[in-house]
């Protein structure tokens, strides 16, 4: 198998000395991560140094390293790790012809970049290569490309950011032909003060945008025609998706299915009928998205379409879980624990709204970092809970204060400390037939009462 680094290809791209003739086909920067034959890169941090862990990574089958100190292992020296690390992204960039699409967005990046990865590999299988998990900030962007093998037929790159400046400098790392942006909401308003600066921040990916490159935007945003004006100083063709007539990829009907969602979509010079297997209306906005960057790519659309109807939820992004319970029966649980602003909570609830069930409960976690708005984004959450016949409320932090007020004195609305007390509360309550959406901000903790309540299920 051709490997994916060799040292000699390591240190001609960092500039680095190798200490030994090696090859590996991984690159971690996580000891815990580090598989046989991976590439381990020493970075060293603010709270702690992975020299510290290069016997871990080694004893794990490392099979090089990237240092800036001499260690008795197979390994390049560099005097920067953290270069390196960006010198081997833009090495890896450099060398492959691979057609490569950058997305960002406040809402859906992760759920869309999974997407559009799993549409074009359905035609093109072990060719499509993807940042992992939400790799998308200065060292997941890096380490992701690095990954990339230089035979990769099409790259897909998830960028986010927290501040100004931070995506512009991703997008000149990843350099993609296709730049798309999914939605633009109020997540990081806290850092960037307005949506407008949002939109702004977003719009840093088309500065990256190879030449004769093309911007994917939202049609149905209020923040199309600024998003338009930015990709058009970077010389990009535009290309918009949405709900209504008059985008350039647009869904012309929307049939709602017991297992999924019918879609008739529109676009430049095609049309396409295909069946969205995930629930909810953000989903068809994200399938058109995925639509207008795989036309853009170059791509299969009629395998895109069957990839569509295939692709399982994500977890802590819509996978959905059946609980059995001990009082018999069984429970519907919609993981979506991974994050939370106030347009992925409103999208969400309406697909728990929109779920039969004997019950529908709610466990809301706090959303972080909307900054003098929180108080106003929480409480304006009472409308779509209301609207979605929620049963039941758990309301998760100090910040779902608002909420609660909003909601009032009803006897069905609890608002907790933590995710243990929600746990706590929660799980004795659960009855056959139930359907529990689990959502907010990752750091809020809620993912461990998914991971408690589905231990031995599935």
């Amino acid at each position: 198998m051709t490997p994916l680094w060799t040292s000699a290809d390591i240190a001609a791209a960092t500039g680095g000395t190798a200490s030994a003739d090696f090859a590996v086909s991984g690159v971690a920067f996580d000891s815990r991560e580090v598989g046989q034959g991976d590439l381990f890169i020493a970075l060293k941090g603010e709270l702690t140094d992975g020299h510290r862990f290069l016997d871990g990574a080694f004893a794990q089958g490392a099979g090089g390293a990237i240092v800036s100190t001499p260690v008795a292992h197979p390994h390049v020296l560099v005097a920067d790790t953290t270069d390196a690390l960006n010198a081997l992204g833009i090495a890896a960039r450099g060398r492959t012809k691979a057609v490569v699409a950058g997305v960002t967005g406040s809402v859906g990046k992760t759920s869309t970049k999974e997407a559009l990865a799993a549409a074009l590999a359905r035609a093109n299988k072990g060719a499509v290569h993807r940042s992992v998990k939400s790799y998308n900030n200065h060292t997941g962007v890096p380490l992701s490309l690095a990954r990339m093998p230089a035979e990769t037929h099409f790259g897909v790159f998830e960028m986010g950011m927290n501040h100004k400046g931070e995506i512009a400098q991703l997008a000149r790392l990843v350099r993609p032909q296709v730049a798309l942006v999914t939605a633009i909401a109020p997540a990081h308003i806290e850092n960037l003060g307005s949506l407008e600066a949002i939109a702004d921040a977003k719009a840093e990916i088309f500065e990256g945008l190879e030449p004769g490159g093309t911007a994917i935007i939202p049609f149905d945003s209020p923040y199309c025609a600024r998003l338009a004006d930015a990709a058009r100083r970077h010389g990009a063709q535009m290309v918009t998706f949405g709900r209504q007539e008059g985008a350039d990829v647009y869904a012309r009907d929307v049939i709602q299915l017991d297992s999924g969602t019918m879609i008739a979509a529109v676009l430049p010079g095609v049309e396409l009928n295909f069946t969205l297997s995930q629930p909810g209306d953000h989903w068809v906005s994200n399938g058109l998205a995925v639509l207008a960057a795989v036309q853009a790519m170059g791509g299969d659309l009629a395998a895109a379409g069957l990839a569509l109807g295939e692709m399982q939820g994500l977890k802590g992004r819509g996978e959905r879980h059946s609980i059995a319970l001990a009082s018999g029966g069984s429970a519907l649980l919609i993981d979506e624990s991974y994050n939370a602003n106030s347009a992925s909570m409103k999208a969400t609830l309406a697909v728990l709204g929109a779920e039969p069930a004997a019950r529908r409960i709610a466990v809301l976690g706090e959303m972080r970092e909307l900054g003098e708005n929180s108080e106003e984004l929480h409480a304006e959450l009472s409308a779509p809970v209301l609207d979605a016949n929620v049963d039941i409320a758990l309301l998760v932090g100090a910040g779902m204060a608002p909420l609660a007020h909003a909601l009032g004195q009803r006897t069905n609305v609890l608002h907790l400390p933590d995710a243990a007390s929600a746990l706590q509360t929660l799980e004795p309550m659960l009855r056959d037939g139930d359907a529990i959406l689990i959502k907010g901000s990752n750091a809020v903790g809620l993912g461990q009462l998914v991971n408690a309540l589905t231990a031995g299920n599935d």
